[in-house]
């Protein structure tokens, strides 16, 4: 075994431990996905990325992304965290104030910014929406033990991860939620979701919405700081309309339940067909990992 290039990098916050953690392995070149599989079962966060050399002439580096227990072909807080630690570490550099990284779901644009709501952001690869059949909204509301709000019905947006998006009637609703996790994962499977996120407009004075992350099927019980959740909230709110309510530029928070307070930024334009997520980044843990 050979010593890599590890780092755990903080996303959606300036300060340590606050934010959502990805594990990076650098120079993973070599590793097989079977080898990939194992060390994110083992660092069990929610996602785990590896930093490999790209196939696309167009790309800086390309990334892998794994649950603990699936590949994904795209996420949003491992692409910032990532992009984070490959600059940090010096694999590729800016251009045009930005890096274009090879996934599973294409080449995803970046853009680094030092004056703005957030220093990283990225680009939504395409997304595609459709309602939820009526007959599973009852099931919904029992797996998450709260009602919805239905003149904005919930959405399923493949983003690459499939999430189901519903809006509650406020922030409290929101943090209140006490989901039957198992409820959840079971309905998850039965519509080929990753998960189910939940939003609900915010009057803290520092966010518009309050926005929570289930998915366990996937080994996650709560994703502290999700950004294709995220993502997948600002087409819903893009699609219903309900983004009058808050506006094509917003924050979100997330993770406090969790102890966390991730901050998420938002730009949507074009009647929702581009989605800019955009966040801070901290690394927490700089080493090797033995692979």
């Amino acid at each position: 075994m050979s010593g890599r290039r590890f780092k755990q990098v903080d996303v959606f916050t300036r300060i340590p431990f606050l934010g959502n953690p990805v594990a990076v392995v650098l120079d993973a070149d070599g590793l097989s996905g079977e080898q990939m599989q194992r060390i994110a079962g083992w660092t069990n966060l929610s996602e785990t990325t590896f930093v490999l050399a790209p196939t696309r002439a167009d790309a800086d580096y390309r990334l892998r992304i794994f649950t603990p227990r699936a590949e994904l072909p795209f996420a949003g807080h491992p692409t910032l965290g990532s992009a984070h630690a490959v600059l940090e570490a010096g694999i590729a550099a800016p251009r045009d104030g930005g890096l274009r990284q090879e996934c599973g779901a294409g080449v995803v644009q970046l853009a680094i910014e030092d004056h703005s709501a957030a220093r990283l952001w990225l680009e939504s690869p395409p997304r595609t929406l459709s309602a939820l059949d009526a007959a599973q909204r009852g099931p919904l509301e029992r797996a998450l033990g709260a009602g919805i709000e239905r003149d904005t019905p919930p959405t399923i947006v493949d983003v690459g991860p499939r999430w189901l998006v519903a809006r509650l009637a406020d922030a409290r609703c929101v943090g209140d939620l006490a989901p039957d996790l198992a409820a959840v994962a079971a309905l998850s499977t039965a519509l080929g979701l990753t998960g189910v996120v939940v939003f609900g407009a915010s009057d803290d004075g520092v966010s518009a919405i309050h926005v929570r992350a289930f998915a366990p099927a996937h080994g996650v019980p709560e994703d502290p700081v999700c950004g294709s959740g995220n993502i997948s909230v600002a087409a819903f709110v893009a699609r219903t309309g309900w983004i009058e309510q808050i506006g094509a530029r917003y924050r979100a928070r997330q993770g406090m339940q969790l102890g966390r307070d991730g901050r998420i930024a938002i730009r949507v334009a074009d009647a929702g067909e581009t989605i800019w997520l955009g966040g801070d980044a901290v690394t927490c843990v700089d080493g090797t990992v033995r692979a």
